[in-house]
């Protein structure tokens, strides 16, 4: 299997494999990690993400749970059984944040698992985290990075420079979240708090999340697309 590449050691970027069935989220994972300099290749469904694993060369593996085909779950324990990809790191962005399921996820392999929707910022640590474990040479720089009081690579910078608004959960954010109704079974949703975020400044995004009391789950609703999607 080719060594593992990464911005600090050679010109060649890393390169992140993101699996998502939602395009949106796809798109914002991949200008966070373009914006630090990873090379990035993208699924929507889970047998497309296994094919592109076992064919080509990835860094590391970003990955929701509930995928069409194989799942999240599945794509994992598939990818820990198989030699060319065991070792690869897998970074898990999960909708569902009930302890029984994030524990599943680990037990399936993930070398981190993140609750949607997370900070771009964690999303990137998450990743740079999995990356130097699995790699102890790069887990013993950073280590002296620290230790000298140098500074993080420039890819680990690249978000800190747009931080000219704050990032974050908020029960008051910039937009009123609207009034909506279940689109499952037409009853109105409960607003429970906003994302604020966004790759920069230039950039911004807000996701409001709502709960359906009838029991039909937690929905999403994007304020620049005006799309409702339950997570």
């Amino acid at each position: 299997m080719a060594q593992r590449m990464d911005s600090r050691r050679s010109p060649s970027p890393p390169i992140a494999l993101i699996v998502d069935h939602d395009a949106d989220t796809r798109q914002l994972y991949s200008q966070v990690l373009t914006l630090a300099r990873f090379e990035v290749d993208e699924a929507s469904e889970g047998r497309e993400a296994l094919a592109k694993a076992l064919s080509s060369h990835h860094d590391v593996i970003v990955t929701e749970t509930r995928l069409p085909g194989i799942d999240g779950y599945q794509l994992c324990g598939l990818l820990r059984r198989d030699p060319g990809t065991r070792t690869i790191p897998i970074v898990v962005v999960t909708g569902g944040a009930h302890p029984n399921e994030l524990e599943r996820v680990k037990r399936a392999g993930a070398n981190a698992v993140l609750v949607k929707p997370c900070l771009p910022e964690a999303l990137l640590m998450a990743i740079h985290q999995a990356m130097d474990a699995a790699d102890p040479d790069l887990s013993n720089m950073a280590a002296v990075e620290r230790e000298a009081g140098l500074q993080p690579p420039a890819g680990r910078r690249a978000l800190t420079k747009n931080r000219a608004y704050a990032r974050g959960h908020t029960n008051a954010p910039p937009h009123p979240p609207p009034t909506l109704v279940c689109p499952t079974c037409d009853q109105p949703l409960e607003y429970q708090r906003s994302y604020v975020g966004g790759v920069s400044a230039s950039h911004p995004e807000q996701w409001d999340l709502f709960e359906c009391h009838a029991g039909c789950g937690t929905f999403q609703y994007r304020q620049r697309t005006r799309q409702l999607r339950r997570l």
